[in-house]
């Protein structure tokens, strides 16, 4: 006999139909009872009405064969447990049946509790262990006590599966989520993300969501919409104030008021803080109640997101860094070459042109005003290139103090450029004039979208545009390239004689007019091919100063013109000076006095008996610097010759400071002296204003009788050219002399 409360479970003849399946079958546990004797099903469902198991009630759904119960599985879900007959159709139905829910239909969670009649079916214990059977009863001891215990049991077990697998969703979820967001550039591109990534992660659609962030405070009127979808979409940019949705006004300001997710009856907003970007919050509009499992994994994922909107925001902040110039507030170099290249492929039909501007003397400039004068210039630039050429047209700062220029032929042209190649700028409160050399590429259809290859072209117009004075332009073309070719041929050939010992120092006499005695010699770089080709010292010193060649080229020409000074006192030529030619980039060598004292004190020749010649152009690398070094060398001894006077542009205020010894008058000048194809005579100025300054004036070039004649009339102190001897090797210079050819003067 059963205890009491444990009546067996049978079927009441008189008792009709069970009562009605419970209301809240959605939150019902759902029991498959698979049997073929339908007095179990009634019994089973009649013993267990009206109970509660974890404060749901029960659903029952029912199968008479394993056929309909597998079928039943297919279509349904959501079913906590299984009470399934072991004998129906077959003696291995029941088993069967487990084997198709386990490994076919993959339904892992369900609890399944065999039920016999016939104790000798019980199934193997290794069988209840392959096929996760949660107990095994035989039908005389499920007593209504006992069924609702093993229910309880099994529903518990079912309930601590699921909300396992819900966790482990979520968090496939959340994982996927941040590896989504990995891939999103910029901080809108990622708002969008999180409205899709959070709606399917509670299971609504995308829309009606609305992501805002905070931009100062944490007042609502102070966040604006940056990312919205769906119905939402015409909300963005607008702040929260501004939207006409009482529910999302209330949620999101809520949600940024307090720093903390907030749930209506009808959404869901979620607070996410940033710690390098702004904070933000997302609403969903969503009427499922969230469970504890939901709740939890919804922190872990407002905390990853937060972890990946920093992520974003210093993504973001790099891509900046990488792509723009912050000094002069343009794309830069990388930015411009990817714009270029994307225009190209998505326009191969049309003609655009690209250019590069390079500001004229923009180094000396440096030198001269200071570099807080240079970054001005630079900005200045900047903006009205900015003003000038509107999108679809790229600017970008390309290099130092080069501009890139990209768009349609029409819009970038020598034309539109005009304005910019010889103007004005003011730079605290003084107008100063600049100019620029443009280099110019006409981007065809069908050229190449390489625009590295481009910038490269641009670069040798510009070259050549320097070469034409300033303010110039030139087009790329491939009678330039093959120039440019020749030219990096012929600097690599420069090397290579350097290196093997092919170049060698001419020696030219400077004559005193008024006696005609030798009184000095110009020490001269010169260079023979193994062919036997001379090679011009016009096209030699160029290219030697553009690739920094010249600095090593100078040092050796300095000692070895030394040396020569010194065979040429041994030989008898006493009081003889050494004039050596210093380039701007070897005076600008910190070590370079340092360098000219090493020189004098291993050749042993005495300062009074070296002269430096330098160009106009170091004067104007700033004065203060340029009368320093040479007062200290005018200190040491040596003497000091301004080369090429009248070819450059410093101005005669600079010339008075400079503490120099000589003024050395332009070949070019004494040629138009007497040429009659000039009306002004530049010796005539020269040589009064050398007088002036308390300078010796030597001119250069000098060819004719007539020139020399002229230059002594106009009070010309020293002269130097092919009239008197052209420049020879030591060798011949020692010879020459001990023939006396230079008395004859």
């Amino acid at each position: 006999m059963a205890e009491s409360g444990d009546e067996y479970l049978s079927f009441d003849e008189n008792g009709g139909e069970v009562a009605a399946r419970p209301s809240h079958a959605q939150a019902a546990w759902r029991i498959l009872v698979v049997d073929d004797d339908h007095d179990v099903h009634r019994a089973t469902e009649f013993a267990l009405r009206d109970i509660e198991i974890l404060g749901r009630p029960l659903q029952f759904l029912h199968a008479s064969t394993a056929a309909e119960a597998i079928a039943c599985l297919r279509q349904e879900g959501d079913i906590a447990v299984i009470l399934l007959d072991v004998v129906m159709e077959s003696e291995h139905a029941g088993l069967t049946a487990v084997g198709v829910i386990r490994n076919e239909l993959k339904l892992v969670n369900p609890r399944i509790v065999l039920r016999t009649g016939q104790p000798g079916y019980a199934p193997e214990i290794e069988t209840i262990r392959l096929y996760d059977i949660n107990d095994y009863k035989t039908k005389n001891e499920l007593t209504r006590s006992k069924l609702y215990t093993t229910l309880t049991a099994a529903i518990r077990s079912y309930d601590q599966l699921c909300r396992l697998d819900a966790s482990r969703r979520g968090l496939e979820m959340i994982i996927s989520a941040s590896q989504h967001f990995i891939g999103q550039v910029g901080v809108p591109a990622f708002a969008e993300g999180v409205i899709t990534q959070l709606s399917a992660f509670v299971g609504v659609a995308p829309e009606g969501m609305v992501c805002a962030r905070a931009e100062s405070g944490d007042r609502s009127g102070e966040c604006r919409v940056i990312a919205a979808t769906g119905q939402f979409a015409h909300f963005h940019g607008r702040h929260i104030a501004e939207i006409d949705d009482p529910a999302v006004v209330e949620g999101l300001s809520r949600c940024v008021r307090e720093k903390h997710g907030a749930v209506g009856s009808d959404y869901l907003a979620l607070f996410f803080e940033g710690r390098e970007a702004h904070d933000f919050a997302v609403f969903v509009r969503t009427s499922r109640k969230l469970d504890e499992v939901d709740n939890h994994l919804l922190e872990v994922f407002c905390t990853n997101i937060s972890i990946c909107g920093d992520n974003v925001h210093l993504v973001e902040q790099l891509r900046r860094l990488a792509y723009h110039d912050t000094q002069c507030r343009l794309p830069n170099r990388s930015h411009f070459v990817e714009t270029v290249e994307l225009r190209l492929a998505e326009t191969a039909g049309e003609t655009f042109s690209l250019a590069l501007l390079d500001i004229d003397q923009f180094s000396e400039i440096n030198d001269m005003l200071g570099h807080r004068y240079g970054d001005q210039l630079l900005f200045a630039i900047a903006r009205r290139l900015e003003a000038a050429f509107h999108p679809p047209c790229v600017v970008a700062r390309i290099g130092n103090d080069v501009f890139g220029l990209f768009g349609e032929e029409s819009q970038v042209s020598p034309e539109t450029l005009q304005p910019f190649l010889s103007t004005t700028v003011e730079i605290e409160g003084v107008e100063r004039p600049v100019s620029l050399a443009a280099g110019f590429v006409r981007v065809s259809p069908g050229t190449p979208h390489d625009a590295a290859l481009l910038l490269k072209d641009a670069s040798i117009a510009v070259k050549l545009a320097k070469q034409n004075g300033q303010g110039q332009t030139a087009y790329f073309s491939p009678a330039i390239a093959i120039a440019t070719r020749e030219r990096t041929r012929l600097l690599n050939d420069l090397r290579q004689a350097f290196r093997q010992d092919m170049l060698y120092v001419a020696y030219q006499p400077q004559f005193e007019l008024a006696s005609g005695r030798v009184i000095g010699v110009e020490a001269l770089l010169r260079w023979r091919t193994a062919e036997g080709v001379n090679v011009s010292p016009e096209r030699i010193i160029p290219i030697a100063e553009q690739s920094g060649l010249i600095i090593p080229l100078g040092t050796w020409v300095l000692r070895t013109a030394l040396h020569a000074a010194r065979s040429l006192k041994e030989a008898g030529f006493d009081g003889l000076r050494m004039a050596v030619n210093v380039s701007t980039h070897q005076f600008r060598q910190p070590d370079f006095i340092a360098m000219v004292h090493d020189a004098l004190a291993d050749s042993g020749v005495a300062p009074t008996d070296l002269e430096l010649e330098i160009t106009e152009s170091v004067a104007v690398m700033g004065l203060a610097f340029v009368e320093d070094a040479l007062r200290t060398l005018r200190q040491i001894g040596l003497s000091i010759a301004i080369d090429d006077f009248g070819t450059g542009y410093s101005s005669l205020s600079y010339l008075g400071h400079l503490p120099a010894n000589r003024l050395k008058i332009d070949q070019s000048f004494i040629w138009s002296m007497t040429s009659g194809k000039s009306s002004v005579n530049i010796p005539e100025m020269v040589i009064p204003l050398g007088r002036q300054l308390q300078m010796k004036v030597i001119a250069e070039g000098v060819e004719t009788a007539e020139q020399a004649a002229k230059l002594l009339e106009l009070g010309c102190d020293e002269a130097q050219g092919f009239l008197y001897a052209q420049p020879m090797p030591l060798a011949d210079l020692l010879a020459w002399l001990r023939q006396g050819k230079a008395a004859q003067w």
